[in-house]
């Protein structure tokens, strides 16, 4: 039995959804301005950045990134024409594709990323009005204490749901 949602538990989740879209928004844009990258592109370049040697087998990036092999495909291959990633058989045993960060895209991650954390930090401040700060306060302090394991009068939660 799911817990039903009361009024200000649901205005805060809608005010939640309608803030994070609009950031998201924000900062795509953004991204795109200064680097020419949607999300999809510098997520896949970070991921790949990250990775010992710089590379990852196509099925280990499309699970990090919640992607479709076909969507990864589609993903990859435009990076590729832009001289982003290479895409190269996997040497360990020759089966499969794995993603390979080239010069060029190591070097658009590295200008990229420091425009796009002051972006985050820019949009996060000015663009979330206070009642919108006080909802996403309140849902990440539950969601915190639901990760702890302490409810909001400091008892540990029980492992019935209520309906209220």
């Amino acid at each position: 039995m799911t817990e039903s949602l009361d009024s200000a538990r649901l205005t805060a989740w809608r005010a939640y959804i309608e803030a994070s879209q609009r950031l998201f928004t924000r900062l795509e844009d953004d991204l795109r301005v200064a680097s020419g990258l949607s999300f999809a592109d510098y997520h896949v370049l970070v991921l790949l950045s990250e990775a010992p040697g710089q590379r990852l087998r196509m099925g280990e990036l499309a699970g990090r990134l919640v992607f479709s092999p076909s969507r990864l495909t589609y993903q990859v291959s435009s990076m590729q024409r832009r001289g982003l990633v290479a895409r190269q058989p996997c040497p360990e045993d020759g089966r499969g594709n794995e993603a390979v960060l080239t010069a060029a895209g190591l070097l658009t991650l590295r200008e990229a990323a420091p425009h796009h954390l002051r972006s985050v930090r820019t949009h996060l401040m000015d663009d979330l009005d206070d009642a919108e700060v006080a909802c996403l306060t309140t849902i990440f302090t539950r969601l915190g204490r639901r990760l702890q394991g302490v409810d909001g009068t400091g008892a540990a939660p029980s492992t019935a749901h209520s309906d209220s």
